[in-house]
């Protein structure tokens, strides 16, 4: 099952995508997708709505994120060893954790806007997982039960202000749009095997970025069960679990997002994200 969030920006409704691809509304059914649509009960009695018999959406309305009230947004950075090699960092030895905060969030096809003065902003195509049930110091191999489903997520960051700004990593992954997730949630039974989907990124046309999750320094069960040792993973946090080689930091020379850029990125049965690279707006 593939649920969506459309509509304008604060004013999304629920939705469900059906076989043909096309946006059912779920608005008669739940008030919204969030954590209290996300434990197994829920999305059992949601699978079992026949498509055909919800309002079909008309158009082609934007799409948001499609999880209201994310409560945490945790990145894990260095997944990927190859990734680790580009950025000439070595393979951590345990899962690196960050926050990314969530007002970064934003729909899969919004632009993503460059931070005021930023000259390395970078592109990061990785699997999102969506908790679905309370996770605390839970074991690797119940890991996955907590889980709800998955999406694609862009962890967009800021280079100089990640790694030139002191230790800390949050200053570059949580500016306003470093957060594009969806176009939609997949829920866990679609997803067998979270370490067998083939990850890719477009740059103005151009494939840069290219992976598969099997190369997971960590894995997906891994991530979960680890950082539930350091926080209670709630209904409606989001871990974001790296990215494959061929972001711009790793480029000879480096290679940053620019005013005008276009990005297209996807992960294999999670869906496209498209999105424009604007400049600066203050709000």
């Amino acid at each position: 099952m593939k649920l969506v969030r459309y509509g304008r920006s604060g004013k999304e409704k629920p939705g469900l995508i059906d076989a043909e691809g096309r946006v059912r509304d779920l608005s008669g059914v739940v008030d919204d997708i969030g954590p209290d649509q996300l434990s197994d009960k829920v999305l059992k009695r949601l699978a079992k709505i026949k498509p055909e018999s919800l309002p079909l959406v008309r158009g082609n309305p934007r799409r948001g994120v499609p999880l209201a009230r994310v409560g945490k947004f945790i990145g894990i950075g260095l997944n990927y060893s190859d990734h680790a090699a580009e950025a000439g960092m070595a393979i951590p030895k345990e899962p690196i954790v960050f926050m990314k905060a969530t007002s970064c969030l934003s729909g899969p096809d919004d632009p993503v806007m460059l931070p005021k003065g930023s000259k390395k902003t970078d592109w990061e195509v990785e699997l999102g997982v969506v908790i679905g049930t309370v996770a605390r110091s839970v074991s690797e191999k119940d890991a996955l039960s907590h889980v709800a489903g998955y999406c694609v997520v862009n962890d967009v960051s800021e280079r100089e202000y990640q790694l030139e700004r002191g230790t800390q990593w949050d200053k570059g992954k949580g500016c306003d749009t470093f957060g594009p997730v969806g176009p939609w949630l997949v829920t866990r039974d679609e997803v067998p095997n979270p370490q067998r989907l083939e990850l890719w990124l477009d740059l103005n046309g151009k494939r840069v970025q290219s992976g598969n999750t099997k190369t997971m320094i960590f894995s997906v069960a891994k991530l979960v069960s680890y950082v539930s040792r350091f926080m209670t993973l709630m209904p409606g946090d989001i871990i974001t679990t790296g990215t494959p080689p061929g972001v711009g930091m790793g480029m000879k020379p480096p290679q940053f997002l620019k005013r005008g850029d276009e990005l297209v990125l996807g992960i294999e049965g999670l869906g496209e994200q498209r999105q424009s690279v604007v400049a600066y707006k203050a709000a």
